[in-house]
């Protein structure tokens, strides 16, 4: 911007320095080449990918490239003379444009839609109408910052990963010992026919080992998830199963489950007892949220392009700060839950090409949609219209 002012400024002054000497025609062709020289650079001005803002010392906009309009949803015909702060809020920009030095700022906007921007404010010697002014670049961070999300979560499961080898070293062969010794000192107090407190302390000591290794291997399969053995097979049997193997848990605590099937669904290639254990896992939540008498709703859908499963409660729900950590490892909402429950239902999802979806309001419910690719997806053929020739012959017809 400023070495397009500056080259201006310099053909303008050569133009005035001998404009009395000039002629009209000469004028004229001076003017063409102003316009052309305008022209080119507004042409590399709004081909930057950043978006470009210029503003005076008060924050008021006085002129803007195709980026800021694109990123910031400005209308420039009712941008110019407005406030920044109705397009970059959160900022005090009339206090740092007043100490007069370049500024940096990262900011969210949700507005024409969510981004993550850096803004840089550097200040210019004169403005447009010769006043102070200041050049806003905005850059669009969203991308990289999805990136570096990434990057620190796949950081995260890497180094549980090595922390995996850990415990399943030095918990899963003390557990397996523990268990034999219970079981036999279990069937030691049958064959004499005792029943005393040490029996009923064997049980509990039994049930809370058996309970470790739940834990254990629920985090092995989060951290490093067998690859899926796929195979053609029937979506509903595996939905009915894992409800079925639920059932008792829900009768206990009085929760009925709606079921609804879509008929005449095509198979699909997936393996079948790791999909059964991703939807138990989020009955399981379902049920955990919900006090006695709640009602679970279950449906699988087809679509073009995929398998939709949802899973609808009328739990607890989540807050929006809950809600952002729901596939953090060892995050739960629960006093005996482990964290992990929908980080393996995440990974599993993944590893068959689908992707989950969650969607919760505190106090009102979850619903939790998986979704599957078809492995054959249905192309939609847009009706046709009727034929050229046709209408030419009916019309030669009439004729």
């Amino acid at each position: 911007m400023a070495l397009s002012m500056s080259l201006r400024n310099s053909f303008l002054n050569k133009l005035l320095g001998r404009i009395e000497r000039l002629g009209p025609s000469e004028i004229q062709n001076y003017l063409q080449r102003l316009a052309q020289e305008k022209g080119f650079l507004e042409t590399v001005f709004n081909a930057l990918q950043e978006g470009i803002l210029v503003v005076d010392v008060r924050g008021k906009v006085l002129y803007g490239n195709q980026s800021a309009e694109r990123l910031l949803g400005i209308d420039w015909e009712r941008a110019i003379g407005k406030s920044i702060g109705r397009y970059l809020p959160d900022v005090d920009w009339p206090s740092l444009f007043a100490s007069g030095q370049v500024i940096s700022r990262d900011l969210q906007i949700t507005y024409p839609e969510v981004r993550y921007l850096n803004c840089s404010a550097v200040p210019l010697e004169k403005g447009p109408e010769g006043t102070e002014a200041f050049v806003v670049i905005v850059y669009d961070m969203t991308a990289n910052r999805e990136k570096t999300l990434e990057m620190i979560e796949s950081e995260k499961l890497n180094a549980l990963t090595l922390l995996a080898a850990g415990v399943a070293h030095e918990l899963g062969n003390p557990l397996n010992s523990l268990q034999i010794h219970t079981e036999l000192l279990q069937r030691e107090l049958i064959r004499k026919k005792t029943r005393t407190a040490v029996s009923e302390s064997l049980a509990a000591i039994r049930s809370e080992l058996q309970r470790l290794d739940v834990i254990v291997n629920q985090f092995l399969r989060a951290i490093r998830p067998a690859p899926p053995d796929l195979s053609w097979t029937v979506l509903n049997e595996i939905v009915r199963d894992a409800v079925l193997f639920l059932t008792p848990q829900m009768e206990n605590r009085d929760v009925l489950v709606e079921m609804e099937l879509a008929k005449d669904m095509p198979l699909v290639r997936a393996d079948r007892d790791q999909l059964r254990q991703a939807f138990f896992n989020v009955m399981k939540n379902s049920l955990e949220a919900m006090d006695r008498g709640g009602i679970l709703q279950v449906r699988t859908e087809l679509s073009d392009s995929h398998f939709l499963i949802s899973f609808q409660d009328n739990g607890s729900g989540m807050s929006v700060a809950e809600m952002g950590r729901a596939f953090e490892p060892y995050f739960t909402t629960k006093q005996s839950g482990t964290g992990l429950g929908l980080l393996v239902v995440r990974r599993i999802v993944r590893e068959h090409g689908g992707e989950i979806q969650l969607e919760s309001r505190e106090g009102k419910g979850t619903t939790v949609r998986i979704l599957l690719p078809r492995s054959e997806r249905r192309v939609r053929l847009l009706p046709m219209g009727p034929d050229p020739a046709d209408s030419c012959e009916k019309s030669g017809e009439r004729a």
